[in-house]
């Protein structure tokens, strides 16, 4: 069975583990209704994208 030899230290651990730390997600704002959207996805506010009519927004009661 493998067993280390020696003890690791906190600085090697915490090179390690220095890329598991979370990212904040990156966001835009929309031009047509400057509402905040993810990248690259039509916006969830007014339904465009790119200066486009991606989908229409019902409005639900």
């Amino acid at each position: 069975m493998a067993v280390p030899k020696r003890k690791t230290s906190k600085s090697r651990r915490n090179k390690r583990r220095s890329h598991d730390s979370l990212k904040a997600r990156s966001v835009n704002i929309c031009p047509n209704c400057s509402e905040v959207k993810l990248p690259h996805r039509a916006c969830p506010e007014c339904g465009y994208y790119r200066g486009r009519q991606a989908f229409e927004i019902t409005e639900e009661e």
